[in-house]
């Protein structure tokens, strides 16, 4: 490795293997990359790639009674260099949080949910830095301010769950940055994150880095945010680096079949495709028959036009007039409400037998909140949602019951929808059970491996527990028993937000083909704008409760009417 005195960080040949039962599995090989001072280096690469735990092995956070490393990371500064995989745990505390700091994907999960946010931050300085508890608070507050936070004070004294997930990255980050560190780890920072608040996160890393002269590790499986962040980019696959260089380079001009593999699964923003490719694919071809691949998949002009023709054409299957929604946010003593908070106001569209429409906007526009009211699942408080001509609203508790076998939901968390006690073999038959359909027992796990089978898992995994099975996987699970039913009409509630490109093109697909199949509509709600354009035949744009513009997703993407349209496409790398 070079000995370049702005070299900060030079992992070196790290080997990483975990203990399972008697033996240690390998997870990473040979991994060496190096992070300049000042840099911004991202990685990049599929669930189980191993990203975090290279991430996570800087920060020696891995448990050494489960994990066993090898190689060297070493931390160069002031002349002096020392290996960090050499340090007692008591050595490494003064590097954690002091010299390295790193911001977790998941922000509420990171934050004790019993202490105020400033003084969890405050927590982080005192610990390395002893000093005067008003002295700590206006340096937290300061960098609150910093970071875009308004109504410091209030941020200050709320706690985890009173703040919104924009809000609280931003406290993550102010807790990274307290002590100056030299070097951020940043890990997955806006996963669940919707465009605009993204958008603002990227430009506040960059800003960071700018401003306190300090690098950045940017893990993440978003190659457009990579494109738009970094500097350098090393490529993962099952372990190894596969490519690094120059970030604008690889994306240019990628050399590495794995590496184009995951470029052209992302949905590209600029053409049409009838499917997405898949990673294996790619890997597979040489550059001429990969192009070829690409190809073959563009949709025509003609073929757009006779698809939107042919939903124009067919019947309206699910009909929303003047929906209104409201939570209440403060009672009397009495328990009465005297104050409400409008959710969604005097919403009208209707969803076409066949159709994919798309409903996207900001956190907090409600559009989740729509979905659920769409299936009956949360009173509204005026309007009405009518499925094929009837009102659901009218219907009695038995006869709504039966009708929940058209209508669907696949949620965004496939972890919180499956029961870690049940195998999902029963949780997939579960449905048919609860309707009393299928002859027996048999004729329901028929069904049910048909169905395993159908979105592309085994028969074998019909007796195997949910934590047995990978995030791809648990989503395709959820997909099954949603389907088990044979519905008619599926909300997609951010189903496919959390997945990395290549399961995501799968699962893309896997609705695709099913819509075909089945004869399925959609309601596929999303803040990623590039999946929204690729999959949805129509698009409507929620902002604050109402919809400011609908149309075919060809005719918003490129000609919007909204300022707040135009915020959004604006917002979403690539689309600009």
């Amino acid at each position: 490795m070079s000995n370049n005195k702005d070299i900060l960080l030079s992992v070196e040949s790290l080997n990483l293997s975990f203990k399972s039962k008697e033996n240690f599995v390998k997870v990473l090989h040979d991994v060496s990359f190096e992070i300049e001072k000042g840099q911004i280096v991202g990685i990049v690469g599929e669930s189980g790639s191993g990203k975090t735990v290279s991430g996570l092995s800087i920060m020696r956070l891995l448990p050494d009674d489960i994990s066993h490393t090898t190689g060297q990371i070493i931390w160069r500064q002031n002349h002096e260099s020392l290996d960090l995989l050499s340090l007692s745990q008591d050595e490494i505390n003064k590097y954690r949080g002091r010299k390295i700091s790193m911001i977790f994907q998941e922000p509420m999960s990171s934050f004790d949910p019993t202490m105020r946010c400033g003084k969890q931050v405050d927590e982080a300085r005192i610990t390395h830095f002893p000093e005067e508890k008003d002295t700590v608070k206006n340096r937290t507050i300061q960098l609150f301010k910093e970071l875009t936070l308004e109504d410091t004070d209030r941020i200050y004294n709320s706690y985890p769950h009173e703040l919104s997930g924009g809000q609280l990255q931003r406290v993550m980050i102010a807790m990274a940055l307290i002590n100056q560190p030299d070097l951020i780890i940043a890990d997955e920072p806006t996963t669940a994150l919707d465009v605009t608040v993204q958008k603002e996160i990227i430009e506040l890393l960059k800003s960071i880095s700018e401003q306190y002269k300090c690098a950045i590790l940017f893990i993440s499986h978003d190659l457009a945010l990579v494109h738009e962040l970094c500097d350098v980019v090393v490529v993962m696959q099952k372990g190894r680096v596969v490519e690094q260089g120059n970030c604008k380079g690889i994306f240019k001009n990628p050399i590495h079949p794995y590496t184009r593999g995951l470029l052209a699964c992302r949905p590209p923003t600029d053409l049409r495709l009838t499917r997405l490719p898949l990673v294996e694919e790619f890997v597979n071809l040489d550059e001429i028959g990969q192009k070829n691949l690409m190809d073959s998949l563009i949709e025509t002009e003609e073929e757009y036009r006779n698809k939107i023709e042919a939903i124009h054409q067919s019947d309206v299957l699910v009909n929303v007039q003047n929906l209104s929604k409201s939570y209440p946010v403060e009672k009397n003593w009495l328990g009465r409400v005297k104050k409400r908070k409008m959710i969604l106001k005097d919403i009208n569209f209707n969803v076409k037998a066949g159709e994919v429409l798309g409903l996207v906007g900001e956190s907090g526009s409600g559009k989740s909140t729509l979905g659920k009211c769409i299936l009956n699942l949360t009173e509204i408080d005026s309007g009405k949602v009518k499925y094929k001509g009837l009102t659901l609203g009218d219907l009695d508790r038995e006869k709504m019951r039966r009708l929940r076998k058209e209508i669907q939901i696949i949620f965004q968390d496939p972890y919180s929808s499956l029961n870690p006690k049940i195998k999902i073999g029963s949780a997939i038959m579960e449905p048919l059970a609860a309707h009393n359909l299928e002859a027996n027992t048999k004729s329901r796990k028929e069904k049910a491996m048909h169905l395993l089978e159908k979105v592309g898992l085994k028969p074998e995994h019909f007796d195997r527990y949910p934590h047995q099975f990978s995030g791809g996987q648990r989503q395709r699970i959820v997909i099954a028993r949603s389907l088990i039913l044979e519905p008619k009409f599926l909300v997609c509630d951010e189903s496919v937000s959390a997945l990395d490109v290549s399961v995501q093109a799968q699962i893309l697909n896997l609705l695709n083909d099913l819509k075909k199949e089945m004869g399925l509509s959609y309601l596929f709600i999303s803040h990623d704008l590039s999946v929204v354009k690729h999959f949805c035949d129509r698009v409507m744009v929620m902002q604050r409760g109402k919809i400011v513009e609908e149309g075919d997703v060809e005719a918003v993407f490129h000609h919007p009417k909204s300022e707040y349209t135009r915020s959004l496409l604006d917002a979403v790398p690539g689309m600009a």
